[in-house]
């Protein structure tokens, strides 16, 4: 094989001539090419789990995070990558009964497998340093949402805001509303109609609880449906539309959901963030196979509407670019995205075949039934990879959608070459490429052990292939790019340190005339109320840094326990309120008691010296801390993460890569173009030569025959075209070696070129090897300006024992 490991290009496996007989060439297809999605089509057995487990191993070599959805837990294999191959690698992951059909050991069996598993590798020029390679470049990480097989998943522990993107833009607020509620109804068996009065009244409460900042648990969600925070839907009051008795049914169905014994394992894992499923903590790319084999189908199609709404806010959050970004795989489409009906899988599908690219984001759907596919939506594809057929149906379906979607396309030359294809053997048409090319996949670096079951799953973070990821227990990475502002934890838990329990309740506290007060909301339908005092900072605070590119203005709100003592205020050790100054009421719940005021100075001087410290702290140990990369000398901005700007300055590395691989490619093909030019003119020239030469011969034999036969010919023009001929063989070894030179030259400039890009292989910088520094922002005196200092009255209530935020 040639050199497969370009810079950008995955390889996939070898061309095939028209007998599908494999070649030297490999099949290196252009990373930015997936920005316009694939599509990959075949029957059972045409090759099509070896095709995908190739393209996202090349993906994760190229440093591109993949989300894989895994329907029948084949690509689990992902994570069984051996550098050596040994038979005690792969025992684990094989069946007895095949050793036993063998009339051999198990150990034995794994022995030969191994060794069969090495030749393949070789076969196609890897080994196991490329493995290796694989292994370092991106971990696998196999999660099972509503199961501890692998890493769970937790879906159902609250339904949380989108991102700002997706808040501020209506269209794609009211798509992740719809998605939200008629994936739950589907989970409860009920009515999915996104214009049904059950679908429109949860899309009201979550649409309310949203536009608020504030996320709703299931005992929110149920007790929201028994008593709406709205009275109106659309014109008509909410009892006119969906009657009281008519919403107990319906929060009763929601509230059997909760109290399900299954429930438990859907509010337990890492949450469904995508940013986390994609990258590690520091910035490392993740190959996340999201199994759900073991799923109904109601649950499949819950959570699959949850994960691709998640997908589409996470797409739209990012910067708009033209390289790869990230690939979310999705194997066997079937039901996800058909031609007629609209399940709620199906939205969130097509707004990302129309919008994904332009993020870089780029979708690669499989399926074995072309029938099932809506291919109006799929002409947004611009990459078809098609295998075997089962049916002459299934054919027609599909060379009918690739008509729609191309009218360049030959049908009728694709149609007889899809009716011969062996087996691993593919036809890839793309809108990239000027006809479609035969190729045949290459041998994956990924153990092919078939469809991992929950207990081979289990077996994989036993044996240490599926160790869950930093911070698996839930907590979110930390953001120190922002330290003047604390990471917001969850509103349940805002405070939790004063222990309320502990402390005697009563009657409203008299405040003293010059200490503000407010009090914090609470839920929507919270009882037994008790208020606890805090004190309340809020500043609009102005950054500022024409060196580092800063101008911010922002709103700060602090919450603190005052504490007795020498300084009762500590504003370093205060956190994020979890509501808004303006939503803040003046007036306590009805019939809430009081925790009694803390033991602390009250008088004016006092307040006056919080409000002083609140003020110095903004300024000192408040004040903006961002990263810098030195290197590509970009800054992060207010409010990014570590994580999130090392990932951004990789992108920026990788937009620059690709964008000075295309001027080389451009600078090397003017060249190489025009040496292919003086080769074919020299082969035609030895072609031409040769046949004159042969003319000559024929000439000179004749010739000597007449001179010796008593002829015309005499014997110098025997002699004359003797010589005439010894000419023509020297022109014919001229043009020869000028061919030969062509060749040579375009050799060198084919290696020039890729010794080249090899220099822009070396000069990639993976997330995590990033050399940050850090750089303060602190605002000036003028640039603080306080708009609260006082107390904040925050609400609890008793549930199961426990004291939690109201």
């Amino acid at each position: 094989m040639t050199d497969f490991e370009q810079l950008g290009a995955f390889y996939l496996g070898a061309r095939v001539g028209d007998d599908f007989k494999r070649s030297d060439e490999p099949l290196l297809y252009d990373a930015s090419d997936l920005t316009t999605h694939a599509v990959i089509v075949g029957m059972t057995g045409s090759g099509k789990t070896g095709l995908g487990v190739a393209l996202i191993e090349e993906a994760a070599i190229d440093g591109v995070p993949v989300l894989v959805v895994d329907p029948k837990g084949d690509m689990g294999n992902l994570a069984l990558t051996f550098p050596d191959v040994e038979g005690s690698d792969l025992e684990p992951w094989l069946d007895p009964s095949a050793a036993a059909r063998e009339g051999t050991d198990l150990s034995v069996y794994a022995e030969e497998q191994a060794k069969a598993w090495r030749e393949g590798l070789a076969s196609w020029g890897q080994d196991g340093a490329r493995v290796e390679r694989l292994r370092r470049a991106a971990l696998v990480t196999v999660y099972t949402p509503g199961s501890t097989a692998g890493v769970p998943i937790s879906v159902l522990r609250s339904f949380a805001p989108p991102p700002p993107a997706v808040l501020g833009d209506p269209e794609a607020l009211a798509e992740r509303l719809t998605a939200t509620a008629t994936s739950l109804l589907a989970l409860i068996g009920r009515d999915t109609d996104p214009l049904g009065r059950e679908s429109l009244l949860l899309t009201a409460v979550l649409d309310h609880a949203w536009k608020q900042g504030r996320e709703l648990t299931l005992p929110d969600l149920i007790r929201s449906l028994q008593s709406p925070p709205v009275k109106q839907l659309g014109v008509l009051d909410v009892d006119l539309v969906i009657p009281a008795a008519d919403r107990t049914k319906l929060a009763l169905a929601v509230n059997a959901l909760l109290a399900s014994p299954s429930f438990e394992a859907w509010t337990r894992g890492e949450p469904l963030d995508v940013q986390r499923l994609l990258y590690e903590e520091s910035g490392r790319p993740r190959v996340a196979v999201v199994t759900i084999s073991h799923l109904s189908d109601a649950e499949r199609e819950f959570f699959l509407t949850m994960l691709f709404s998640e997908v589409v806010s996470w797409t739209r959050s990012r910067t708009g670019t033209t390289s790869l970004r990230a690939i979310m795989y999705v194997d066997e489409l079937f039901g996800m995205l058909p031609p007629v009906a609209e399940p709620p899988t199906k939205r969130p599908l097509l707004t990302l075949l129309k919008q994904a690219r332009a993020f870089g984001v780029g979708l690669v759907l499989s399926t074995q039934n072309p029938v099932d596919l809506d291919y109006k939506a799929l002409s947004n594809a611009g990459t078809w990879f098609i295998g075997r057929l089962q049916t002459e149906r299934d054919k027609q379906r599909l060379l009918d959608g690739l008509k729609a979607a191309s009218g360049a396309v030959d049908v009728g030359a694709l149609g007889e070459t899809i009716s011969s294809l062996p087996k691993r053997t593919f036809v890839l048409n793309s809108v990239h490429s000027s006809r479609p090319a035969l190729f045949t996949t290459r041998w994956v670096m990924s153990y092919l052990a078939g469809p991992l079951s929950r207990e081979q799953i289990a077996k994989l973070g036993q044996l240490g292939l599926n160790a869950p990821p930093p911070g698996a227990s839930g907590s979110q990475v930390q953001g120190p790019a922002e330290a003047a502002v604390p990471a917001a934890p969850p509103p349940s838990q805002v405070a939790t340190a004063a222990t309320p329990a502990a402390m005697e309740a009563g009657a409203r506290p008299i405040v003293p005339p010059h200490l503000p007060e407010v009090f914090a909301p609470a839920a929507y339908g919270a009882h037994d109320i008790r208020y606890y005092p805090f004190v309340l900072g809020v500043a609009d605070v102005i950054y500022r840094s024409k060196t580092h590119g800063v101008d911010d203005e922002r709103r700060v709100s602090l919450l603190v326990e005052p504490v007795a003592g020498h300084a009762p205020v500590e504003w370093e050790h205060a956190e994020e309120p979890g509501f808004a100054l303006e939503t803040a009421v003046k007036e306590p719940a009805r019939g809430a008691d009081f925790a009694p005021l803390p033991e602390v100075q009250l008088t004016e001087k006092a307040v006056k010296e919080w409000r002083d410290l609140f003020e110095r702290w903004l300024r000192g140990g408040g004040a903006l801390r961002l990263f810098k990369d030195p290197a590509y000398k970009l800054t992060s901005r207010p409010g990014e993460s570590e994580q999130e700007f090392r990932i951004r300055c990789a992108q920026a590395a990788r937009e620059a890569r690709d964008a000075e691989l295309a001027k080389l490619r451009q600078r090397y093909q003017g060249k190489i173009d025009a040496v292919d030019k003086r080769v074919m003119r020299e082969a035609q020239a030895i072609a031409r030569e040769q046949q004159q030469l042969q003319a000559r011969a024929v000439n000179v034999g004749a010739s000597v025959l007449g001179a010796l036969l008593g002829g015309k010919s005499s014997l110098s023009t025997v002699a004359n075209r003797a010589a005439q001929g010894a000419k023509d063989v020297g022109d014919v070894q001229r043009a020869k070696e000028r061919h030969t030179a062509a060749l040579k030259e375009r050799e060198e400039l084919e290696r020039a070129m890729l010794a080249e890009i090899e220099e822009l292989q070396r000069r990639s910088v993976h997330p995590e090897d990033l050399k940050l520094e850090t750089v303060v922002v602190a605002p000036t005196s003028r640039d603080v300006a306080v708009r609260y200092l006082g107390l904040a009255w925050v609400p609890f209530t008793q549930r199961n024992g426990r004291w939690e935020r109201a």
